[in-house]
C-alpha cells in the first residue's frame, strides 16, 4: 500500500523534474565559443619597438663629385664594382693642368741646381775673403782689397739665400699645380661597393652651386658594416641604454630576425609636425655573416629588449582585460570564470602572471566576444593547452 503511494507520487514529480529539464535545456542560450590556451611557463621579454619603419644604413657611404667643373676623361669603374681604397673612380679632362705641374716641378729642379751653384760660389767667396783678411793683417794685401771680397762674400750668401727661398717658392708652386690636378680626380676613401654612376664618359659635369642639391657623380657605399636606425616613442626612449641586445626583423626576409645591439641614442628629440615625438636609436648587426646578406635601404623594424624573466609563468596577452582581468575556462562546469591577476613583464606575445593563475588552468583569448562574461556556458571550439609561441 506505501508503495503505491511513493509510486503514485514520485511519477508526477520526475515527469515534472523532466519538463523542467527540457524546457531549461532548449531555452537557455547556446554555448559560447571560445578560444582557450593553457598557463605554461617560458621566457617573458620586456621590449620597445619603433614607431615607424627603420632603415638599413652602410656605416659608411661617400657621395663624391668632382668640386671643379670639366669633362669626364676616365670613368674606370662601373655601378656594382668593389673598389679599394685610393682607387681612381672618376678623372676630369686635366691636360692643361698635367702640363703646369710638369712645368712647376721643372721649375722647382732648376731652382734647386741654382740654390747649389750660389751656395757653391757663396762658400768660395767666402774663403777669398777670409785669405784676404789674413793677408791685410800682415801687410801682403791692402784694406781695399780685403773689403772687396768680404762685401763679395756677403753678396753671394744673400743671394744664395734668395736661391734657397726660390727654392721654397718653387715647391709651393708644385702644391698647387698637384692640389689643383688633384681636384679633377675622385678616389675611393675606402674600401667599398660602386653603388650609383651618375654621367657617363666624355659627358660634362658641373659642381652644386651653393643651396643647390644635385646628384653625386660616385656613390659608394662600405659593404662590410650595417646598422638600423630606428625612431622610438620619447616615452619609450628613456629606458634604452647603449649595449642592450636588440632583435631586427627586415621585410625582405620575413619572418626572420637578425640579433643585434644598441649603438647609439639620439643626443635630441625629433618633433615633427602631426606626428609623435620620437628619439633615433642606431641598432647594429651582431652576427659578422649576416651582413653579406643586407643592403643598404632595407625597411626594418627593431625590438630592443629591456628586461628578460626566464621560466616565468605566463599568458598571451591578448587574453587580458584592463590590464588586470582575465576569464578561465572551467572545463567541468563548462563555464567561464572572472579572475583577476596581478601581472609582471609583458610583450605584444606573452605577459608574465605574478599571482592569480596556476600552471595548466586555461585562459579565454577571443575575450573580444561580447557574450564573454563571468558565468556563461562556454564551449572550446579552438586553441590548446600548449602556448609556447615566442620562446
Amino acid at each position: 500500500m506505501i508503495k503505491r503511494r511513493l509510486i503514485r507520487w514520485a511519477l508526477p514529480v520526475l515527469l515534472v523534474a523532466a519538463a523542467v529539464f527540457f524546457i531549461w535545456q532548449y531555452t537557455r542560450p547556446d554555448p559560447v565559443e571560445i578560444v582557450v590556451k593553457s598557463v605554461d611557463r617560458g621566457t617573458v621579454e620586456k621590449i620597445v619597438a619603433n614607431t615607424r619603419a627603420g632603415t638599413v644604413k652602410a656605416c659608411r657611404r661617400a657621395k663624391l663629385s668632382p668640386s671643379i667643373g670639366g669633362q669626364i676623361a676616365k670613368l674606370p669603374v662601373r655601378e656594382g664594382d668593389s673598389v679599394r681604397a685610393g682607387q681612381l673612380l672618376l678623372e676630369l679632362w686635366n691636360d692643361d693642368l698635367i702640363a703646369q705641374s710638369t712645368l712647376a716641378e721643372s721649375e722647382a729642379v732648376t731652382a734647386k741646381s741654382r740654390a747649389k751653384a750660389a751656395c757653391l760660389e757663396a762658400e768660395v767667396a767666402q774663403r777669398e775673403a777670409n785669405r784676404q783678411v789674413k793677408l791685410r793683417k800682415t801687410g801682403a794685401a791692402s784694406e781695399e782689397q780685403a773689403d772687396r771680397a768680404v762685401t763679395r762674400a756677403k753678396a753671394l750668401k744673400a743671394n744664395y739665400e734668395a736661391s734657397k727661398a726660390m727654392v721654397h717658392t718653387s715647391r709651393a708652386r708644385v702644391g698647387v699645380a698637384r692640389a689643383n690636378l688633384a681636384r679633377t680626380r675622385l678616389t675611393a676613401p675606402f674600401d667599398g661597393v660602386i653603388a650609383e654612376i651618375t654621367g657617363e664618359l666624355y659627358e660634362y659635369v658641373t659642381p652644386s652651386p651653393i643651396g643647390v642639391a644635385t646628384p653625386p657623380a660616385v656613390d659608394i657605399i662600405d659593404a662590410s658594416c650595417f646598422y638600423v636606425t630606428a625612431p622610438i616613442d620619447e616615452v619609450d626612449a628613456a629606458a634604452i641604454t647603449k649595449g642592450m641586445p636588440a632583435r631586427v626583423n627586415l621585410d625582405a626576409f620575413g619572418e626572420q630576425y637578425f640579433t643585434g645591439r644598441v649603438r647609439r641614442i639620439a643626443a635630441y628629440v625629433l618633433d615633427r609636425e602631426k606626428q609623435a615625438r620620437t628619439v633615433d636609436v642606431e641598432v647594429e648587426f651582431t652576427r659578422s655573416e649576416d651582413l653579406s646578406r643586407l643592403l643598404a635601404g632595407y625597411s626594418a623594424d627593431v625590438e630592443i629588449i629591456l628586461d628578460v624573466r626566464a621560466d616565468a609563468l605566463r599568458i598571451p596577452t591578448q587574453a587580458i582585460l584592463d590590464g588586470k582581468r582575465v576569464y578561465v575556462y572551467l572545463p567541468d562546469q563548462e563555464i567561464i570564470g572572472e579572475r583577476r591577476i596581478e601581472p609582471g613583464l609583458s610583450n605584444w606575445d606573452f605577459t608574465e602572471v605574478v599571482s592569480g593563475l596556476q600552471p595548466g588552468e586555461l585562459v579565454v583569448i577571443n575575450v573580444d566576444r561580447a557574450e564573454i562574461r563571468d558565468g556563461a556556458h562556454a564551449v572550446v571550439t579552438g586553441g590548446n593547452g600548449d602556448s609556447t609561441a615566442g620562446d
